[in-house]
């Protein structure tokens, strides 16, 4: 890869600093803002986004987008990481539902959905995981039962983000058994507002309700919102996943860097930079986030060549996830017994928010096995 920016991609990068340096809001959130004050605040932050043209680059522009590149996508996502600006509210519909929506939609469902999706009149989230089934997708077991004009839904599925505050949720049923379970799935759009949708949050570790459990009690789903063609939904997933962790992966090889950076500071700022083994771990974290960015770049070449995000995303997720903990493990550890009851720059949260990392988004486990099997060719474990 090309390491060195084209003259126009530098033009956009000079752009894009410059109006994020007088657009971030720089107004700190309150320990007490709460939930619902924090997902306004950054519905707002994703309308002035999409005013000014810098939400949904590389889509084509009849959908919305300004058929950027690649490129020019990562380079604003970094520009953002750097500036600390908010993340979008709607990062599950901008990451994955668009993309599958572009990718797979009828033209109907490309002019109903898209537009409140980029504007964040409409919030999504992912209804993938079930309690039997979190690591294996296939395993599922909410139902969708063909009614004529519709299917009736029953299930349940969980750690759902943001399905307290979503309109649509990207939903995997099953429709049939077959003796392969990959085949006879439905991927539905299912409005959250629909009776029978009942949302429960799960307060994780930090205190804080992120994820949701969520059940289906005949929920009717007109045939409309099938995304992709009824008993095919495992291909509209996979693509799904892969742009979740394609479009996750090169964000957290950024975010990676600028932990690494952090870390060194808490260091300086606690004396103990200087200590030969704390020298050591700081060094070490240090070369595994640049390992990261320098996969992310590759990465994002695949992508180019083939115009959807490949497998080696999954490389991108697994190995931050893993590194995050161990940074916040180092930071905590730097505060020695204070670490337990301080937290000491917001490292005492991020120690107690990574525990998730490993789950979320895909096991490591499972993460393995996709890069054995379809990254290296590896035989199949089981």
């Amino acid at each position: 890869m090309d390491f060195d920016l084209t003259p126009s991609e530098r033009e956009f990068q000079a752009e894009a600093r410059a109006w994020l340096k007088a657009n971030v809001p720089r107004e700190e959130e309150s320990d007490g803002e709460g939930l619902a004050a924090g997902i306004e605040r950054r519905r707002a932050w994703q309308r002035k986004l999409y005013d000014a043209g810098y939400l949904g680059l590389a889509w084509p522009k009849e959908y919305g987008g300004r058929s950027a590149t690649l490129i020019e996508q990562m380079i604003f996502n970094n520009e953002a990481i750097l500036a600390r600006a908010p993340d979008p509210v709607n990062v599950i519909g901008l990451g994955m539902g668009g993309p599958v929506v572009i990718a797979h939609g009828t033209e109907e469902q490309k002019a109903r959905y898209l537009k409140p999706l980029l504007t964040a009149d409409e919030i999504w989230c992912q209804g993938f995981s079930e309690p039997n089934a979190g690591s294996d997708l296939s395993a599922l077991q909410t139902r969708a039962e063909d009614r004529g004009d519709h299917y009736l839904v029953n299930g349940q599925k969980v750690w759902t983000s943001l399905a307290h505050v979503a309109k649509w949720c990207m939903l995997v049923t099953r429709e049939r058994k077959e003796a392969n379970p990959r085949e006879g799935l439905t991927y539905l759009l299912v409005d959250m507002e629909s009776p029978g949708v009942e949302v429960r949050p799960l307060h994780q570790i930090t205190g804080d309700p992120e994820f949701n459990e969520v059940f289906f009690h005949d929920v009717k789903v007109p045939k409309s919102q099938i995304i992709g063609q009824p008993g095919h939904g495992w291909e509209v997933a996979i693509t799904t996943l892969m742009h979740e962790r394609g479009t996750l992966g090169l964000a957290l090889a950024t975010r990676a860097q600028i932990t690494s950076g952090e870390l060194l500071e808490h260091a300086r700022r606690l004396g103990r930079s200087r200590e030969r083994l704390v020298r050591q771990r700081l060094a070490q974290h240090w070369i595994e986030a640049k390992t990261i960015q320098l996969n992310g770049y590759r990465a994002i070449t695949a992508t180019m060549r083939t115009g959807v995000p490949g497998p080696e995303g999954s490389f991108l997720k697994l190995a931050w996830s893993e590194l995050n903990q161990r940074m916040a493990e180092t930071a905590v550890d730097l505060m020695g017994p204070m670490g337990q009851v301080e937290n000491g720059g917001g490292w005492q949260y991020a120690f107690l928010r990574s525990r998730g990392n490993t789950i979320e988004a895909g096991t490591s486990e499972i993460l393995r096995n996709i890069l054995a099997e379809r990254v290296l060719g590896l035989p199949r474990s089981r």
